[in-house]
């Protein structure tokens, strides 16, 4: 059988995977935690590169201004359906990216990705 319970639940606790990826990841890796994060890791780098093709013609048109009206930043976040585009959790991230636009004024994609890193 794929790792213990214990092993499956400590490798979704890091990763966030679905339990069947978790028990996978570990029978491919000999029940080897940080082996089977860097497998999770190579699997959705290559699902995320499948998915890179993709047209993302649906999103949010985004405005936020800051320090009382000195600062205006208009941002474009696109997403592949409408229903993503209008949920919650993409409108605040449209939001915080705005606001770290703002307060970073990064002067490229390259550089707002550093500031997002924490760099």
């Amino acid at each position: 059988m794929a790792g213990s319970s214990h092993l499956v639940k400590e490798l979704r606790e890091k990763t966030g995977a679905g339990i069947l990826d978790c028990q996978k990841a570990l029978t491919e890796n000999a029940n080897d935690i940080e082996k089977a994060i860097d497998y999770l890791r190579q699997k959705g780098l290559a699902a995320a590169l499948k998915k890179s093709g993709r047209e993302t013609n649906q999103g949010l048109v985004h405005a936020y201004i800051h320090m009382g009206g000195k600062i205006g930043v208009l941002i474009e976040v696109n997403c592949e359906t409408d229903f993503v585009g209008k949920s919650e959790d993409f409108v605040s991230f449209a939001g915080l990216v705005a606001e770290v636009v703002a307060k970073h004024r990064p002067a490229s994609l390259d550089a707002l990705h550093g500031h997002a890193a924490g760099q």
